[in-house]
C-alpha cells in the first residue's frame, strides 16, 4: 500500500523543507531529551536497541519528539514498520495494512510495528478496529497522543499497550537542539555563519515552552529577518509568534487547570489562585464557567466559615454578566482572592453527604408525631403536632426537643470546624445540645 507518512516525509527532507523537519534526528545519538526512557538502561531503550518492541502508547505535548522517536525505531528495527495518520486514514486502510503485514511475515518472515499518529483523532469504532489484529499478533502498535490515553484510548487497546509518556522539553534541551542547527552545514544553517548569543537562544528556549518545532520555526524565521548575519533579542522578538497555551477546553488540560485553580483557592493561596485564572482568561476559557465553579467552592470549601463567601461569589457571577470583559476580569480577581484567603469548612457538604447516606440506608423513616402539621380535626386526634414546643416561646429562642426521627435520635450530620464564623456556630451548637441534654425528661 501507498505510505502516506513516508510520501510526506519524502517531500519535506530537501533543502527547501522546514528548519524543524530538516534537524529531525535520525538516530538515538542525536536525540535530545526523554532521559527517563532513552538513557542508557532505560526501558525504551532497550527495547530499541534488542528490537523487541511492545504495543506502546507515546503521550506527550506537541513538540516533545513522539513522531521523532516513531522515526528513529522505524530506521532501528528490523521489522516491517508503518506510519499511519489518524487525520488522514480510517478503518479502510487498516483493512490493506492488515493484508500488508500478513504478507511480510508469511513472505519474508518479518514482523510488523504500525504507527499510528494522533491515535486520539479515532473514534471508538475506529480504534477497536485495530485490537483483533493487536490481539493476534499481526503487527505491533505504536500509538502518539497528545491527549490523556486515559480518556482518549479506548480501554481494551489501551489495557494491551504500555503508555510512555514523554515529557516537554527543558530549555537548556531546546537550546541545545537550536545549538545543533546553527551548527550543522548539511541539514541546518551552519552554513550562514550566524551570530547568535547565548542570551537569545535563552529567550527562545524559554518562549517555546518545551516544544522543539516552535523553537527552531523561530530561529529560522530570525535567520530570514537578519541582514547582517547576526540575529539580537530584537530580531527574535519580531520572530516569535504568539503560541496559544496548552488549554484544550475539551481535554486534560482543561480539567488540570481548573483543579489547580480550585485547589489553590481550598488551600488559602491568593497567588496561586490568581496564575490559574489568569491562565483560563489567557486561553479562551469561558468565564462563566469559572464563575459558576467559584460559587461551589463558596459552599463546598468555605460554607459557614465565612458565610459571606457565597455572596461574594454569586455577586461576581451577577457583576460579570451585567460588566463583561476585559473589566469582569478585575471582579473576578477580586471575588477569587476573597475566597482564598477566607477561612475554610467543608461541614456544610460533608453533612449534607452524610445525611444523604443515612436516607439511602434507613430509608423513609417516619416523622415524628410532634413536629407534624396538624391542619385538619383528623390529624390532631391521631396526635399530630401534640407536645410540639414553639422555640420562641422559650429563653433565648429555643426549646430542647428531637427533631429526627426517633431511630436516629441524637445523630449528628453537621459538626461545625470552629474555622471563621463557624468558632461561634460551633459554640452556638455545643450550648444548645449540652442544654437540650440537661433537658431530657
Amino acid at each position: 500500500m501507498t505510505d502516506l507518512f513516508d510520501a510526506t516525509a519524502a517531500t519535506e527532507t530537501g533543502k527547501d523543507a522546514p528548519l524543524a523537519e530538516r534537524m529531525r534526528p535520525r538516530t538515538l545519538a542525536e536525540y535530545v531529551g526523554q532521559e527517563h526512557l532513552l538513557g542508557e538502561g532505560k526501558l525504551l531503550r532497550r527495547l530499541i536497541e534488542s528490537d523487541t518492541l511492545t504495543s506502546l502508547i507515546f503521550w506527550g505535548p506537541p513538540g516533545s519528539g513522539k513522531t521523532t522517536l516513531a522515526r528513529i525505531i522505524a530506521n532501528a528495527t528490523r521489522a516491517h514498520f508503518i506510519f499511519f495518520s489518524a487525520i488522514l486514514s480510517g478503518v479502510k486502510e487498516i483493512r490493506e495494512i492488515v493484508k500488508e503485514a500478513e504478507g511480510i511475515r508469511k513472505y519474508r518472515g518479518m514482523n510488523t510495528i504500525l504507527f499510528v499518529d494522533e491515535i486520539h483523532r479515532f473514534n471508538k469504532s475506529q480504534q477497536d478496529a485495530f485490537l483483533p489484529y493487536v490481539e493476534k499478533g499481526v503487527f505491533t502498535i505504536i500509538g502518539a497522543t497528545t491527549e490523556n490515553p486515559s480518556f482518549e484510548v479506548v480501554a481494551p487497546l489501551l489495557s494491551r499497550c504500555k503508555v510512555l509518556v514523554l515529557n516537554p522539553l527543558t530549555e537548556d534541551e531546546v537550546t541545545r537542539i537550536l545549538h545543533a542547527a546553527l551548527t550543522d552545514s548539511e541539514r541546518g544553517l551552519g552554513s550562514r555563519a550566524l551570530i547568535v548569543s547565548d542570551d537569545v537562544l535563552a529567550y527562545m528556549a524559554a518562549d517555546a515552552q518545551g516544544d522543539a518545532r516552535i523553537a527552531l520555526n523561530t530561529l529560522e524565521t530570525a535567520a530570514r529577518l537578519t541582514k547582517d548575519g547576526t540575529i539580537d533579542l530584537e530580531t527574535a522578538r519580531e520572530a516569535v509568534q504568539k503560541k496559544p497555551l496548552l488549554y484544550d477546553k475539551g481535554g486534560e488540560e482543561h480539567y488540570n487547570v481548573i483543579s489547580a485553580f480550585i485547589k489553590s483557592m481550598r488551600g488559602s493561596d491568593p497567588d496561586g489562585a490568581l496564575y490559574w485564572l489568569a491562565r483560563m482568561i489567557e486561553a479562551g476559557e469561558d468565564p462563566l464557567f469559572i464563575l459558576r465553579r467559584m460559587v461551589i467552592l463558596a459552599s463546598e470549601d468555605i460554607g459557614n466559615a465565612d458565610p459571606r463567601a457565597l455572596q461574594v461569589a454569586v455577586a461576581a457571577l451577577q457583576a460579570f454578566q451585567l460588566v463583561g470583559m476585559p473589566e469582569g476580569r478585575i471582579i473576578m480577581a477580586q471575588a477569587v482572592t476573597y475566597l482564598a484567603t477566607a477561612p475554610k469548612s467543608n461541614a456544610s457538604y460533608t453533612g449534607i453527604d452524610a445525611a444523604l447516606a443515612e436516607v439511602r440506608k434507613s430509608g423513609g423513616l417516619p416523622v415524628p408525631l410532634h413536629v407534624r402539621n396538624a391542619p385538619t380535626r383528623l390529624m390532631k386526634e391521631l396526635g399530630y403536632g401534640k407536645g410540639y414546643k414553639y422555640a420562641h416561646d422559650y429563653t433565648e429562642g429555643y426549646a430542647a426537643q428531637d427533631y429526627l426521627p426517633e431511630k436516629l435520635s441524637g445523630k449528628r450530620f453537621y459538626d461545625p470546624t470552629g474555622h471563621g464564623y463557624e468558632k461561634t456556630i460551633k459554640e452556638r451548637m455545643d450550648y444548645i445540645r449540652a442544654t437540650k441534654e440537661r433537658e431530657k425528661p
